[in-house]
C-alpha cells in the first residue's frame, strides 16, 4: 500500500493576469517553479519567503505577483 502526501498549489499571476510561476507547499517546505522553468527555483521554509523569491526572479520593476491556491 502506498500513501500520497497531499501538496498544496499556489499559482502566481502578473499584472497581465499571465502565469509566472507557482509554489508548492509540503509538510517541510515551499518550493517554487518559475512558468516555463524546466527545474524549480528552490524550496524555502516559509511562504512569505517563497512569495519573495518568486518576485525577485521577475522582470526589474514587476509588480507584486497576485498569489490564488488551487
Amino acid at each position: 500500500m502506498t500513501t500520497t502526501t497531499p501538496t498544496r498549489v499556489w499559482v502566481a499571476y502578473g499584472a497581465d493576469g499571465r502565469v509566472v510561476g507557482t509554489i508548492r507547499a509540503t509538510d517541510e517546505s515551499y518550493t517554487v517553479t518559475m512558468a516555463g522553468a524546466s527545474a524549480e527555483l528552490g524550496s524555502y521554509p516559509t511562504m512569505e519567503i517563497a512569495k519573495s523569491a518568486l518576485h525577485a526572479h521577475l522582470a526589474p520593476g514587476s509588480d507584486w505577483p497576485r498569489f490564488g491556491e488551487h
